[in-house]
């Protein structure tokens, strides 16, 4: 990292005037004698660059971190309800992937109360050392005892790696920790490569999705980011467990809170298309009252939810819940039908891992074409009748 350094002795008014005038972002101000920098500036440097030493740019010293003392890849179990989300499990198959490069154990942080039979299951999936914080403190998710007891295991074990699955609790909690230990964080990461030196390279969409951000963070330890669900396989479970259970101690100062749960309600269960087998997915192309209630149609034919892209969302035709994409929810369904879609980085980010993926657009050289399997050049409001009318005819309805 580095900073920009202006040299006030060398201003006068003149001088001063014109390197205000470098910044495109108008990031640079002349006040009472002397210059300085807000935070609109984009580091490009130019200041640097074209003022005749008035402004410099210094490297600033970053201290080296012995990365040996760092050792191992957790995966975060969120156990909610007495149940561990899926997310876990799919973690748990991407660090068994990252540790081949560097060799460390493969670990699992638990934090609950009565959480041993849950614990006892993640050894099915790969997992070295699964590490438990059962209490009663625990019970409900209160996000200072939940920090401290994870803040615990990090200066006891020292993990390298950390992923946390992008769920309610773990977008919370990755953050908090991270921050006290001055760690950087990358959240939704859709890829995540290692590097023999234990570096772990967290790539993510960037800039609207338009480019493919690679992450690294050498210079500090833990590395953490976070991931959503259904972004990497879930292995399969063995038949025999492997591994081991460690029971950490909870102490008083762990407990402590602020928060009192005075009553928990059971939020009413929404719909939620990442757990569906098969999607009609609509877009810009197929938006009309008709085309929505074809595809509803398709639906019931086919046993499939109903799912949109952004645009739809904004227009009020669809909830937020039925939304594929960076902003919406991450699906992996074993058959998706795209209508009517574009196909843009930030829709494609959240269904490309689907198992087939049929796509109908007018234009030839949409985006969405890349990613289907099965791509149909054509009309939706022409197409989409016919193939319920074939499906019909199938099923004798």
């Amino acid at each position: 990292m580095g900073k920009l350094v202006i040299n006030q002795s060398l201003l006068n008014k003149e001088n001063a005037e014109s390197v205000t005038k470098l910044c495109p972002f108008g990031a640079i101000s002349y006040e009472n004698g002397g210059l300085s920098i807000s935070a609109a500036c984009k580091m490009c440097k130019l200041c640097a660059k074209k003022s005749g030493g008035i402004v410099t740019y210094e490297e600033e010293a970053v201290a080296e971190i012995d990365k040996s003392l760092w050792r191992g890849i957790t995966v975060y179990a969120d156990c909610q309800g007495g149940k561990i989300h899926k997310v876990t499990f799919e973690l748990c198959g991407k660090a068994k992937e990252l540790a081949k490069v560097t060799g460390h154990p493969i670990y699992a942080l638990l934090i609950g109360e009565n959480i041993m039979e849950q614990a006892s299951e993640l050894l099915h999936y790969g997992i070295d050392k699964v590490f438990v914080y059962d209490d009663e403190a625990f019970r409900d998710f209160r996000i200072e005892p939940y920090a401290a007891a994870f803040s615990d295991f990090i200066e006891q074990i020292k993990p390298s790696s950390i992923l946390v699955g992008a769920t309610e609790l773990g977008r919370q909690l990755a953050p908090r920790v991270a921050a006290r230990f001055h760690a950087g964080l990358t959240a939704d990461c859709t890829v995540l490569e290692m590097k023999e030196n234990t570096d772990l390279v967290q790539i993510r969409p960037a800039f609207g999705g338009n480019i493919m951000a690679q992450i690294i963070s050498p210079a500090t330890r833990p590395q953490f980011c976070t991931v959503r669900y259904k972004i990497f396989e879930e292995p399969p479970r063995t038949e025999a467990p492997s591994g081991e259970i460690v029971q950490m101690s909870v102490t008083e100062e762990m407990k402590k809170s602020e928060i009192q749960v005075l009553k928990t309600d059971k939020k009413q269960t929404d719909v939620d298309i990442s757990e569906a087998d098969v999607i009609i997915a609509l877009g810009r192309g197929a938006q009309t009252d008709a085309l929505r209630a074809e595809a509803e149609e398709l639906a019931s034919l086919l046993g499939a939810m109903v799912a949109c892209t952004r645009p739809l969302v904004e227009s009020n035709l669809f909830d937020a819940k039925h939304q594929i994409g960076l902003s919406g929810r991450t699906v992996k369904p074993k058959f998706i039908i795209c209508l009517g879609i574009s196909g843009a980085v930030q829709f494609t980010a959240g269904m490309k891992s689907s198992a087939t993926i049929v796509a109908i657009n007018t234009d030839k050289s949409a985006p969405i074409f890349d990613v289907a399997h099965y791509c149909v050049v054509g009309d939706v409001a022409e197409i989409l009748p016919r193939i319920i009318k074939n499906i019909k005819e199938v099923k004798n309805v």
